[in-house]
């Protein structure tokens, strides 16, 4: 038995492989062979080239690009009630906003959370940008209630850890600490200047006294000097 197909002309016709069974004149046995056939479409039929698929849509920006991270601040400040450009001036300090980012005392991320920190305030991953900026969020929102809005204090703790503001009852007097506040403020300042106090031209600084961390406010001089004044 044998199977092949006709042999109309190549015009508007498309090749195909064909398994053919036939006897062997010789032998008798089956015998199968492949031989290429063509194809004649229907009149009038084109036959076109199957078209690519759409290119997709562009994907989405990622996690921790520019516009990704500053939609993560805006929905952090909103959710725990904090002016965006506070966290942005944390991030920018404290990373400088590489999400990447590890201190020498093992804090992680653009807020620069230490792992009990992190885990207290329900960070999964530490250098996911989104959950790092919630983490970092959620701790100042505690530190400003913790200090009654006290701005000083609250980011004093936020360095150098509650323990060293209940020590001392005021920011405590570690250089690193004070220039952290000085580089905050100096970052508020640039970012959202109508959110820093301006000072008032008689004002002059005052010691903070041990124990008075309710009535200390921050004072930034003409100089640009960062200054805690008790009301």
């Amino acid at each position: 038995m044998t199977a092949v197909a006709g042999s109309p002309s190549t015009a508007g016709a498309a090749e195909r492989m064909v398994s053919v069974v036939s006897a062997d004149q010789r032998t008798g046995r089956l015998v199968r062979s492949v031989v290429v056939t063509t194809r004649r479409d229907a009149p009038g039929t084109v036959v076109r080239p199957t078209a690519p698929a759409p290119a997709s849509s562009a994907p989405p920006a990622p996690v921790n690009s520019a516009p990704a991270i500053a939609e993560a601040v805006e929905r952090a400040a909103t959710q725990h009630s904090l002016p965006p450009e506070l966290i942005h001036s944390v991030i920018k300090v404290e990373s400088n906003y590489n999400p990447t980012a590890v201190s020498p005392k093992g804090a992680l991320g653009l807020m620069q959370l230490i792992p009990a920190t992190a885990r207290r305030f329900g960070v999964v991953d530490a250098f996911d940008p989104a959950d790092n900026i919630q983490g970092g969020a959620r701790y100042l929102r505690y530190l400003l209630d913790l200090y009654r809005g006290d701005y000083p204090l609250a980011l004093a703790a936020y360095n150098a850890g509650e323990g060293a503001v209940a020590k001392y009852g005021a920011v405590p007097p570690y250089p690193e600490t004070q220039n952290y506040l000085k580089l905050v403020a100096r970052e508020l300042r640039e970012t959202a200047p109508a959110a820093v106090e301006k000072p008032q031209p008689q004002a002059a600084p005052v010691a903070v006294r041990t124990g008075d961390t309710t009535h200390v406010r921050e004072v930034v001089g003409e100089d640009g000097a960062l200054r805690y004044v008790s009301q």
